[in-house]
């Protein structure tokens, strides 16, 4: 596929009117820093000052999720004071699509 012009259509989607009925849908963005399993008391245990160790190195790239399914994955920046996150990798669609990559 040199260009875009050989790309099969989503019937009724691509570049249609009925995508701009999708364009409305809100959907939920989130950015996954990392994760651990803690105890009941260890939770308990934790106050102000308390450091939880995650399952993730520092130099590692965040999971993007959207509604729950890794999209991508990114870098935190910091945007006119905020935080913010630059794209650096978009997961494969056949992996997004097939749930592959769904968090609970």
């Amino acid at each position: 596929m040199s260009d875009m012009t050989e790309a099969p259509a989503i019937d009724g989607l691509a570049g249609g009117r009925n995508y701009r009925l999708l364009a409305d849908i809100p959907l939920r963005l989130s950015v996954e820093v990392g994760s651990t399993s803690l105890k009941l008391a260890e939770l308990m245990d934790l106050n102000e000052g308390s450091v939880v160790e995650l399952d993730r190195q520092a130099n590692e790239l965040l999971d993007i999720l959207v509604n729950g399914t890794l999209v991508a994955r990114g870098e935190v920046v910091t945007v006119g004071g905020k935080f913010g996150i630059r794209v650096v990798d978009v997961v494969a669609t056949e992996a997004r699509l097939s749930g592959i990559e769904r968090r609970t």
